[in-house]
């Protein structure tokens, strides 16, 4: 049987914290479609951590964009926003660790931590911040 083509969704999300669910959401629902798919906990948690700092970081009212790609071994997902300017430290070392009483400055931490490689690329609108996570074989999956 050959193998399958890449699956992939593309979504506008309003510019407001109402996107994080709809995310997840979506994350949730591509990937329970897939018979071989990356850790959806670990997806989601991620997924809502680029769409929550988009909606954070970046003014205005334009969409935030979505993208997710499922391939043979990886799943991809991707947040564009309209600010160019790159994720603080999503790609270099941390120079300080977050401050354990703030409710707020790890999510950059845990992409880096929890995904098998991320990064941000320039869009002709802005930037797109992505991660990639494994594709975990069904049998090591936990049951739902």
């Amino acid at each position: 049987m050959p193998p399958r083509p890449p699956a992939s969704w593309r979504i506008e999300l309003p510019h407001t914290t109402a996107a994080v669910p709809v995310a997840r959401a979506l994350v949730r629902s591509a990937l329970a479609e897939q018979e071989h798919t990356a850790d959806c906990d670990t997806a989601e948690l991620l997924t809502a951590e680029l769409v929550a700092n988009a909606v954070e970081h970046t003014s205005g009212d334009a969409p935030i964009e979505l993208v997710v790609e499922l391939m043979p071994t990886a799943c991809q997902v991707e947040v564009h926003d309209p600010d160019p300017a790159p994720p603080g430290a999503l790609t270099r070392p941390v120079d300080i660790e977050p401050d354990p009483w703030q409710e707020g400055g790890r999510g950059l931490l845990l992409i880096r931590a929890l995904s098998s490689s991320c990064g941000h690329r320039p869009t002709a609108s802005g930037k797109a911040v992505w991660f990639r996570l494994p594709v975990v074989p069904a049998q090591r999956r936990r049951p739902a």
